[in-house]
């Protein structure tokens, strides 16, 4: 029994060693297997690292290379231009130098020729000096030979010649005395009848004041303070408005509205009668009631020209010539109304031509329009006589119309009967006694160049001379003239009314700039 436990044992050592034997060499075996592979592995990492290496190399080379050909490429480039620019330079060198050369060249001809040029001046001068000493030696010969056929000295003669100078001078002195004497007389005799006439007018003071002045009636004297306003807003935007001059005294229920211009006061008179009849009084309704009677005041004008034109039978004038003729009513020329003027020169025209066998109609028609410039002249720098020609050539009148335009003042010469009849007409109206005053025309003339010194500047509005022509109240643009500005323009104006203006006393200038914004709520 014991001995087969001892062979069971051994054989399962034996069995065991056997199985230990065999594992070790599988396990011998599959350790050889995976060392092969592993180099195997290595051999193939080998293999792929020397492939990447190869191509590393290969890369680096062409990169070397594409370096190499840009290095190039931008070399021969950069030479390519260094010898465009170094060409250009040589090219601008040689064409300085030429120019350099070409100049020198031209100053060197220059030169040259200055020289010769003095040389010959020194030639000339040379020549002047010898025929110099040849005129001196002829003028003593030609002395001598005076002296021995007129048996007189170089002096004596001169004495004779000199004698005669001063008969000669004397004579023309004497012709020029008489010529100024002359003149001295014509003006002094137009300076005498200048004297007389200022004497003589002087007892037109009162028809003076007619043509100057409107009055106004009012209910009453509470009126004066509510015209006048809070701090005199009012009043002051009636005068800056209408043009006038408004003189509120001590005189119960009146206040005077003064103005050279007719047509102003006639409009301000309007206005306030209609301020006075309404009761409300304040800068806005004074706006609103001055454009309205303005309005009215042109119809007027109009409707008062086809009265004129259809009561003398006057056919086919332009409406604008018919408004003109309507406004010579409120425009006066030495104390003359215009419209009356015009009136007796186009009645009187038409007579002398029917007498003389020319057209009565066109000589009417020449005679209304021949002072209608006089309409324009407030408004425009100009003459009457311009002014009307221009206007009615606008208008296509007639020539003869023109003609009589120019020639009633002498600017052209009378071209028919019926331009004769117009002028002839014209002196027959102005010449009658009491239908001119020089002094108030003078005055008028005043005022009005002070006006237009001022409308004439540039960035004025308006312009309204009152207070009796010595004030001008000019009214400027506020977006033009700023503040500055306008005190450079009254010593302007001021200056010009000094150089080109007679007047007596001091004239004010005032000017008045005022920014207004105007809106509407809706």
């Amino acid at each position: 029994m014991i001995t087969e436990i001892i062979l069971a044992g051994g054989g399962a050592v034996a069995g065991g060693a056997v199985a230990f034997f065999s594992a070790k060499k599988i396990h011998n075996a599959s350790i050889d297997i995976h060392t092969e592979q592993a180099k195997a592995k290595a051999k193939v990492i080998e293999h792929e690292a020397e492939i990447v290496l190869q191509e590393s190399k290969v890369k680096a080379t062409e990169a070397e290379l594409s370096a190499k050909n840009r290095y190039e490429a931008k070399e021969r480039k950069l030479t390519s231009e260094f010898d465009k620019k170094f060409d250009e330079v040589g090219q601008k060198d040689r064409e300085l130098n030429n120019m350099f050369k070409s100049e020198l060249k031209s100053i060197m001809d220059e030169k040259e020729e200055i020289k010769k040029q003095k040389e010959e001046v020194v030639r000339f001068q040379e020549e002047v000096k010898k025929l110099e000493a040849d005129f001196q030696k002829k003028i003593f010969e030609a002395d001598s030979l005076v002296e021995r056929v007129s048996g007189m000295t170089k002096n004596e003669a001169t004495d004779v010649v000199l004698k005669r100078a001063e008969e000669t001078a004397r004579a023309e002195i004497a012709h020029i005395v008489r010529k100024y004497e002359t003149e001295a007389k014509d003006q002094g005799k137009k300076r005498a009848n200048y004297i007389l006439a200022q004497a003589t007018t002087r007892f037109a003071g009162d028809y003076s004041a007619e043509r100057l002045i409107n009055t106004v009636n009012l209910p009453s004297d509470e009126l004066k303070g509510r015209i006048i306003g809070k701090e005199g807003r009012n009043i002051k935007a009636l005068e800056m408005l209408l043009g006038v001059d408004v003189i509120i005294d001590d005189t119960p229920n009146v206040i005077i509205l003064s103005s050279f211009n007719l047509y102003r006061r006639a409009v301000a008179t309007r206005v306030i009668e209609e301020l006075v009849a309404d009761g409300r009084i304040q800068p806005a309704r004074i706006e609103e009631i001055y454009e309205k009677v303005k309005g009215e005041f042109e119809q007027k004008l109009l409707e008062e020209g086809e009265q004129i034109v259809f009561d003398l039978g006057v056919s086919d004038m332009h409406p604008e010539l018919v408004k003109l003729l309507g406004r010579l009513k409120f425009r006066a020329s030495y104390g003359q109304n215009a419209l009356g003027h015009t009136l007796e020169v186009a009645h009187l025209a038409g007579i002398i031509a029917a007498e003389c066998g020319g057209s009565e109609k066109l000589a009417v028609r020449a005679g209304l329009l021949h002072d209608i410039g006089k309409a324009l002249t407030h408004d425009f720098a100009g003459s009457h006589v311009d002014l009307g020609a221009e206007v009615c050539k606008r208008y296509n009148e007639h020539e003869v119309v023109i003609n009589a335009i120019y020639a009633h003042h002498g600017h052209e010469e009378a071209l028919s009967v019926e331009c004769a009849a117009v002028c002839a007409a014209d002196t027959l109206s102005a010449a009658r006694p009491g239908a001119r005053r020089e002094v108030l025309e003078a005055f008028l003339k005043r005022t009005k160049d002070i006006e237009e010194i001022a409308t004439s500047k540039k960035g004025v509005k308006q312009a309204y001379a009152i207070n009796a022509g010595r004030e001008i109240r000019v009214i400027a643009n506020a977006q033009l003239i700023n503040d500055d500005e306008s005190i450079l323009l009254a010593k302007e104006i001021a200056k010009e009314i000094e150089d080109k203006v007679q007047y007596p006393g001091d004239i004010k200038v005032n000017v008045i700039r005022e920014v207004r914004a105007v809106d509407f709520a809706r």
